[in-house]
């Protein structure tokens, strides 16, 4: 018996009738042989942290545009906050912790930069919604490893597009991506507004507080405490109504007080006329997209391939390539 089926073996000794084992799998879109030291959803894990687009998410937004200072979070820090929160759902509750970090790790590969500012310019330019929850799984599937994408498993794939939107993920370890995706931003983003000066614990609702506690921390584990005990009582995957109620509450206070707070998006005029000139641009001159986008041109249409090339832009090569293309340079005199 190898390593990996020995790990397969142990998940349906170690963990819920109701977790997704790794052995039934759905599958990969293209078939391929699975190796012996890790299960489909380890490798998946795995594949998704070696990728480039993941190591984008350092440089892209996630609320505070260009914020000063170091300790603001960015896309990947959000992620990692996910898949912490996701795993410890998973393992209290006895579910895949692999299956959940995967899909975790991946969920927001594609979105583009300067956050939902730049995921709402390039809806106007497109005419229709642009969704990073679709381009995400566009990502993975397509875009990674020169247009081979990552051939990733069926259930992390829909736990990637099922973060978000109205479609639910099948297994119960993407239904605990999608709530802890809210988990972490709405409590990480009243982090980053106080760091800001924006917002402070005072102003935090009393009704909010007295149910989730008046500290980072403490929201965070009432909210995984409450899902994971209520779960385990009712049979079904949810928080209490009082604590749901709250977590609602604090997410519609986060929207009014930060979310549209000049000070926090101050900046998204400029971000929106970045991203609609460069897509003007592109427009205008596909064949100044780099070389490796130029095949796709002919299965997937101009249109599409310049949303591929913005959306995977860090925030700060979006303002450079901004620069190049339209700021004239210094003349150098020799």
């Amino acid at each position: 018996m190898t390593i990996r089926e020995r790990m397969e073996q142990e998940e349906y000794r170690l963990l819920s009738p109701l977790a997704q084992k790794a052995a039934e799998t759905k599958g990969r879109l293209f078939e391929e042989e699975e190796k012996d030291l890790r299960t489909c959803y380890q490798r998946d894990a795995d594949r998704i942290i070696h990728s480039k687009s993941f190591r984008r998410l350092m440089h892209k937004t996630q609320v505070f545009l260009s914020p000063e200072g170091d300790h603001y979070r960015t896309r990947m820090t959000h992620t990692l906050e996910v898949s912490r929160i996701a795993r410890t759902i998973c393992r209290g509750l006895q579910l895949n912790e692999d299956l959940a970090e995967a899909a975790a790790l991946g969920h927001d590969l594609g979105h583009t930069p300067f956050g939902h500012a730049g995921e709402r310019a390039l809806s106007e330019m497109l005419g229709r919604p642009f969704s990073h929850n679709e381009q995400s799984l566009r990502v993975v599937d397509k875009l990674e490893h020169n247009g081979d994408g990552l051939n990733l498993t069926y259930e992390v794939r829909m736990g990637i597009v099922g973060h978000t939107g109205d479609f639910i993920p099948e297994t119960l370890e993407g239904q605990i991506v999608r709530i802890s995706d809210r988990i972490a931003y709405i409590n990480h983003d009243i982090d980053d507004a106080m760091r800001a000066g924006i917002l402070s614990e005072r102003d935090i609702p009393h009704g909010i507080a007295t149910v989730l506690g008046d500290s980072h921390s403490a929201r965070i584990n009432a909210l995984v405490e409450d899902l994971i005990d209520n779960t385990q009582s009712t049979g079904t995957l949810g928080m209490r109504e009082e604590v749901a109620k709250a977590m609602d509450d604090l997410r519609t206070f986060m929207f009014t007080h930060v979310y549209t707070n000049p000070i926090a998006k101050g900046e998204e005029s400029k971000a929106r006329e970045i991203i609609c000139r460069l897509y003007e641009y592109y427009s205008a001159h596909p064949e100044k997209i780099p070389a490796d986008f130029q095949p796709q041109m002919d299965f997937d249409g101009m249109e599409r391939v310049i949303c591929d090339y913005i959306a995977g832009m860090t925030d700060k090569y979006a303002v450079y390539k901004f620069s190049e293309i339209f700021i004239p340079t210094t003349w150098q005199v020799r």
